[in-house]
């Protein structure tokens, strides 16, 4: 079984990712039960805007991210919160991904249809429920099943404060969170990976 997790922060390469560091936790899991795990910064790449699957433009490595996409089980969205909302690189991502809408396999059924998705969020402003919810509810429509409790994510309350990465405090239920969500993930895609949805009636 495979994983992408898709980082959606603003930082480029090398630079440290909180966002990165706290999916780490999910990665690990993930991989403990034996889950091939691939992780994505999507800023590295050049992204163009656009809702098609296929090249928008010369060097657009969009194709390519969505070729792991359908490589993958499971799916995991990291995003930090920006003025309470996701980050611009997931809604580019999302947005990518709303293509997935109208493309079938080979047994009519939506491409996301049997893979299982999820969300990582840090930021040390509050907002992670809401930017959960958006993440979610855009998974759920282009046809990922979201598990119960498919989720993780650590902040310090609003306004200004340290990062993950320079703070101790609340990483210990972020991290119990984050494993759980790895079982959850996992569980489910083995679960539909036994029973799997067929295509939705005409």
């Amino acid at each position: 079984m495979k994983a992408l997790v898709i980082n959606c922060t603003l930082k480029t390469s090398p630079e440290p990712s909180n966002t990165e560091a706290l999916a780490g936790v999910v990665v690990g899991q993930l991989e403990k039960d034996g889950v091939q795990v691939d992780v994505v910064r999507a800023v590295d790449l050049d992204i163009a805007p656009g809702v098609t699957s296929e090249p928008v433009r010369e060097g657009d490595q969009w194709p390519a991210v969505h070729e792991r996409l359908l490589d993958s089980e499971i799916l995991v969205i990291a995003s930090p919160t920006w003025l309470g909302r996701p980050s611009s690189v997931a809604q580019r991502v999302l947005e990518r991904m709303d293509a997935m809408l109208s493309e079938t396999d080979d047994d009519n059924r939506p491409v996301a249809y049997n893979r299982v998705a999820g969300v990582v969020v840090t930021g040390n402003e509050d907002g992670a429920h809401h930017v959960i919810s958006e993440i979610s509810g855009a998974l759920g429509d282009i046809g990922y099943t979201v598990p119960g409790q498919a989720w993780t994510y650590w902040h310090l309350g609003p306004g200004p404060g340290p990062d993950y990465l320079d703070e101790e405090k609340g990483r210990d239920w972020s991290h119990s969170t984050a494993r759980a969500m790895a079982a959850n993930l996992h569980g489910v895609a083995r679960a539909l990976t036994d029973r799997p949805l067929s295509a939705p009636p005409g």
